[in-house]
């Protein structure tokens, strides 16, 4: 039996449009869009209604940048796969791009079992993966290509954290090379980790322990540095680039640069380096600790340039970098050593409503909001148009957004594991009031309706989004 939704008066609105239409919904997929009251419309059936008159309906929103369940610095991301999709349906999130990690001396097939083990059944909205690749070597390089055949079709190097996951020059070179054979897009934490080290070994021996030497080590030059050195080594490989977490206008410009020559190079930011900034890692009593992450918060100048780079589209996807770790016994390990600090923040309950904060405050506009948020992040990772849009055929991933509303961030009201909220006390306009994955409600009217397992694993294309 099939069975029909249709969603009517609300305001659509995608990368490319905004139109008052009324949405039907079959069987998990839309199946048509009719401007509201006009007789195609009008003569729709369905065993469901949902009225969103004064709301927006949304693609829902692709977050492209998740760590559910990362061991990391001697303990765990604190969400779950099952905690962790259910806080992102509740912002409006109905697909999640996780990464599994290979561990050295293990291979790339070892590292994406295990994460699909920890997902599978666990979800409540969709979910991809993307693949760490902590040891690059020729058995690796042939795994690349098998996996892009199977759909993980973009691979993380890291230039931080040596003897983790840190992969030099020519190992970085080796799998770009490979890369640009194969399709697959190489993701990059470019921040220089060796000299980080460095400056980390020297502020400890001069007794700086407080979280916010977390920031003053991380230098902004030394993201900018890494972000070059990237840029050239694909360039020199002949492969697209994709930087994460990008934070200092230093390395934007870096981006602009390469991308005025023409380059596949594309750059992510993350609502931290937006909203947050340096002062808050400089909060006593240890409660800067919360706001550790790499790369790091930077002063509130660099903020401009993380704007203007969405608007310029020198930036071209906004994810959360979710990683978890409760200030109670987690970020705590680092009490009198910051280097010692679990790196990682909670943000994919929020992303969303930030974001529509950003248009309230004037930084970007509506259809900008939906292409950072859900349709560029689709393209670039091989989802769309089965993600990230409303127009026949695609998903019926559909959240019914009200703009109007206001809310306060708290830890007190949010779902996601952990116990502190990044944004405490944040007021912003807009909230999510329905959301559907396939078709099914997963948030009906600000109740949780989903359940674990309903997401389910979503092999992607390569990157749709090359110059």
């Amino acid at each position: 039996m099939s069975s029909r939704t249709v969603i009517r008066n609300g305001l659509v609105i995608t990368a490319s449009d905004e139109i008052h239409a009324d949405v039907l919904i079959e069987d998990g997929r839309v199946v048509a869009l009719a401007t509201t009251g006009t007789p195609a419309a009008e003569s729709w059936t369905a065993e469901k209604t949902i009225d969103a008159t004064g709301k927006y309906v949304i693609p829902g929103g692709v977050d492209a940048h998740t760590h559910m369940e990362l061991p990391f610095g001697g303990t765990f991301a604190s969400d779950t796969f099952e905690t962790g999709t259910r806080a992102a349906a509740w912002g409006g999130t109905t697909t999640i791009v996780d990464f599994a990690v290979q561990s050295v001396g293990r291979s790339l097939r070892e590292g994406l079992d295990a994460w699909n083990a920890k997902a599978d059944g666990n979800c409540a909205i969709d979910y991809a993966f993307h693949m760490i690749v902590s040891d690059v070597n020729q058995e690796t390089l042939k795994e690349m290509d098998l996996l892009v055949q199977e759909g993980v079709t973009s691979f993380k190097q890291f230039m931080a954290y040596p003897g983790v996951f840190y992969s030099d020059d020519g190992q970085i070179l080796r799998a770009m090379q490979r890369s640009a054979e194969n399709g697959g897009l190489i993701m990059m934490h470019a921040e220089n980790g060796i000299a980080i080290d460095v400056l980390v070994e020297q502020a400890l021996a001069r007794g700086e322990t407080d979280p916010r030497f977390h920031g003053e080590v991380r230098k902004a030059l030394l993201e900018a540095e890494a972000t070059h050195r990237a840029i050239k080594l694909a360039q020199v490989a002949g492969a697209p680039l994709y930087v994460v977490h990008v934070s200092a206008q230093e390395a934007v410009a870096e981006l602009a640069r390469a991308r005025d020559e023409g380059l596949n190079v594309f750059g992510e930011t993350c609502p931290q380096y937006l909203f947050l900034s340096t002062d808050n890692l400089a909060e006593p009593d240890f409660e800067g600790s919360k706001y550790v992450c790499s790369t790091p918060l930077r002063p509130k100048e660099h903020q401009a340039a993380l704007w203007r780079g969405l608007r310029t589209n020198d930036l071209q996807v906004v994810s959360t970098d979710h990683c978890p770790f409760c200030f109670v016994g987690q970020k705590e390990l680092g009490r009198g050593d910051f280097s010692k600090i679990p790196n990682g923040l909670p943000g994919v309950e929020n992303r969303m409503d930030l974001l529509h904060q950003a248009v309230v405050d004037g930084h970007i506009s509506r259809r900008r909001w939906i292409e950072i948020a859900c349709a560029t992040p689709a393209r670039m990772f091989g989802l769309y148009p089965k993600k990230g849009t409303i127009a026949p055929g695609a998903d019926a991933d559909i959240v019914i957004y009200d703009p109007h509303a206001e809310q306060v961030m708290s830890v007190e009201t949010h779902h996601m594991n952990v116990d502190y909220s990044a944004y405490e006390g944040k007021r912003v306009t807009g909230q999510v009031e329905t959301v559907l994955s396939r078709g099914e409600p997963v948030i009906t009217e600000r109740e949780f309706t989903g359940r674990a397992g309903h997401g389910v694993y979503t092999p992607r294309s390569t990157c749709q989004y090359l110059l």
